[in-house]
């Protein structure tokens, strides 16, 4: 690669250069959906986000293991330690198995990002499949004494954790800050302090989600899957953990706290954190009631909807933000990415009718380079999309004759173009585009021929009949010396 990649890391707050822990081989765990409801906008961009991540570091040449947990379990209402579990909540209100639920969410999901295009990961483990795993995870930090038993919960000694290492680290936040609010506090319920989660829960008897533990029947705490699964199928050290930037704390930090708590180390060299999608400045999401699904989206049925919009207008609306910048949702910005899609969509159609010439008037020779630059700074999506304008700018040009490029330059242009808007911003090529686009020239080569040979024939009306009704639907017919040339002249 010729340009080194920058990714922003938000354990450093700072953007580094990208090397790998064992290259050419990366590992990346993305954090998934808790599935007890449908898939919204907030999760489609932290899947677009990193499916773009995985896109690209396949394109300059590693060979990612991505891994994309599945939440089914652990996930309490007030995400915290206490009420009750999302998924059984949904299953007692419909009546339902708790895998019921789990499987028909999850199902939903998998359909949802189909239709937004998002690649499958390399792995989707899910927390309801490992809990060995967590059992384990969670003797291993009793046994390094920072985590303690309490009436068949364990929970993680925050204090006593900060004593040697550093809990914040990721967030920013000073545990004596948080202690100091919550002190007034303890003595109460089973933990020693409010600041401690937990690793492992006892099931209430209403609780049915449960299985056998050394602690007795419970249940894992939420933030002891991602630690637990990332380190069964990555490692004890990977290379790219992310999410959602509302996942940052409490669960990314004790995540670390559990890594390092077990095993004496931290996990992950890169943390990364998608911004949120707003509404009128607030994040969207279902704890917050204004939500709006995917579905809805799809099918223009929610009140704040004017009208239905495509999966590709909603992945190309997030990909016009930068992945760390919020991005508001508004009617007309969606409208506006419609358009402006649909500008690069109809550029695209263009450049597969357009036929090389024998030089290049234009020079392209910088385009690729800019197009990775783009993404080597950060994955900056927005200035990606700005280079493939310039592109789009260019085959105008080329249509309508005032320019022209050579063969080679050509086929640069087209595979520069085809990379970045259809494999790494991984925008769906509509209906088959380019097969569409190659049998309709092949369709108006085998006319012309005939033309020529009604030429040859001297049978002119035939000949006039067959360029007066190409031009009619908007062909441009001219002889040359050399043959005939034909584009395709679009209003």
């Amino acid at each position: 690669m010729e340009q080194p990649l920058y990714i922003y890391n938000t354990l450093s707050g700072k953007k580094e250069s990208f090397q790998p822990l064992h290259p050419p081989k990366v590992g990346m765990y993305v954090c998934g959906p808790t599935v007890y409801g449908e898939p919204h906008l907030g999760h489609a961009r932290s899947a677009i986000t990193f499916d773009v991540l995985f896109r690209y570091l396949r394109y300059i040449g590693y060979d990612v293991r991505y891994v994309r947990n599945i939440t089914d379990v652990g996930h309490l209402v007030n995400d915290a330690d206490e009420g009750e579990d999302k998924i059984a909540r949904k299953a007692r209100l419909e009546q339902l198995e708790p895998m019921e639920v789990a499987q028909f969410y999850l199902n939903s999901y998998h359909s949802r990002m189909d239709d937004l295009n998002i690649l499958r990961p390399s792995i989707e483990p899910q927390a309801s499949g490992h809990i060995i795993e967590q059992i384990a995870l969670a003797e291993e930090i009793l046994a390094a004494g920072f985590a303690y038993v309490s009436d068949g919960s364990v929970y993680f000694d925050v204090e006593k954790y900060n004593q040697k290492h550093h809990y914040g680290i990721l967030s920013g936040r000073n545990l004596e800050d948080m202690l100091g609010s919550t002190r007034k506090l303890d003595g109460q319920g089973d933990k020693r302090n409010q600041a401690d989660f937990a690793i492992w829960k006892k099931a209430q008897p209403e609780h049915i989600m449960r299985w056998p533990s050394p602690w007795g029947e419970g249940f894992p705490g939420w933030h002891c899957e991602c630690t637990a699964m990332g380190r069964k199928y990555l490692g004890s050290r990977f290379d790219i953990h992310g999410g959602g930037l509302d996942l940052l704390f409490p669960h990314h930090e004790c995540e670390i706290a559990q890594a390092v708590a077990a095993q004496g180390s931290e996990m992950v060299s890169f943390w990364m954190h998608n911004n949120m999608i707003t509404l009128n400045g607030q994040k969207m999401g279902k704890s917050l009631g204004n939500a709006i699904s995917l579905e809805q989206f799809f099918k223009g049925e929610h009140q704040l909807l004017e009208k239905p919009y495509s999966p590709m207008s909603i992945r190309f609306f997030i990909l016009q933000a930068h992945y760390r910048n919020p991005a508001d949702f508004s009617n007309e910005a969606l409208q506006a990415s419609e358009k402006a899609l649909a500008r690069l969509t109809d550029a695209w159609e263009n450049l597969l009718g357009l036929k090389p010439a024998e030089q290049s008037s234009i020079d392209i020779s910088t385009l690729r380079g800019k197009c990775a630059e783009a993404m080597n700074d950060d994955l900056n999506t927005p200035v990606l999309i700005a280079c493939l304008f310039d592109a789009a700018r260019i085959i105008n040009t080329l249509k309508d004759g005032d320019a022209s490029l050579n063969e080679a330059d050509m086929k640069e242009l087209q595979d520069v173009y085809h990379t970045y808007f259809h494999n790494i911003l991984g925008i769906k090529e509509n209906n088959s585009t380019a097969a569409n686009a190659n049998a309709y020239a092949k369709a108006v080569d085998l006319l012309l021929s005939i033309r020529s040979q009604a030429k040859a024939n001297k049978d002119w009306a035939t000949s006039d009949r067959i360029r007066n009704e190409l031009s009619a639907i908007g062909f441009e017919i001219k002889d040359t010396k050399d043959g005939v040339e034909w584009k395709l002249n679009r209003q």
